[in-house]
């Protein structure tokens, strides 16, 4: 498989919801990328898709405000899901955004970042700074572990 094959998978692998750069990394040590080259196209792939749901979501929620039949069930969804991040983002502000995104785990990605900031009024900017912290850091955590795997493994 040539390189520019391999980085592509990566790169889509690390953009897509739920799977995320915890998946990609992997994805990309297992497809012989050094971890330097695993770390990099898995936080820029995923990074790809958090401005367009940062302005996006917002936009969504305009219009979602907008249709009476559709408010209500989405704003209670949204009080519920908020309600979760909000203790832990409210109380800590960005630096909560940037650690719940920074813990590879399943559901704390930059996907549900993107969600939480926009749900708890964030604006973007700040919110995609964070974000990128939080996925700069959760690169590195998930690269040393795959590094260290791979290692362990020869």
């Amino acid at each position: 498989m040539e390189l520019f094959d391999r980085v592509l998978a990566v790169v889509t692998t690390a953009a897509t919801p739920v799977v995320e750069l915890r998946g990609a990394i992997p994805l990309a040590l297992a497809m012989g990328l050094s971890p330097w080259q695993a770390w990099v196209w898995s936080v820029l792939g995923n990074l790809l898709p958090v401005p367009l749901l940062l302005w996006g979501l917002r936009t969504g929620l305009v219009w979602v405000e907008r249709q009476p039949w559709l408010h209500g069930r989405f704003r209670a969804w949204g009080e519920r899901s908020s309600a979760r991040l909000s203790a832990k983002v409210k109380r800590w502000g960005l630096l909560g955004l940037v650690l719940f995104v920074a813990v590879p785990l399943p559901g704390t990605g930059a996907w549900t970042g993107a969600v939480a900031a926009t749900l708890l009024g964030i604006r973007p900017w700040p919110a995609l700074l964070a974000i990128t912290a939080g996925v700069v850091v959760a690169g590195v955590v998930v690269a040393t572990a795959g590094a260290a795997a791979v290692a362990i493994g020869q």
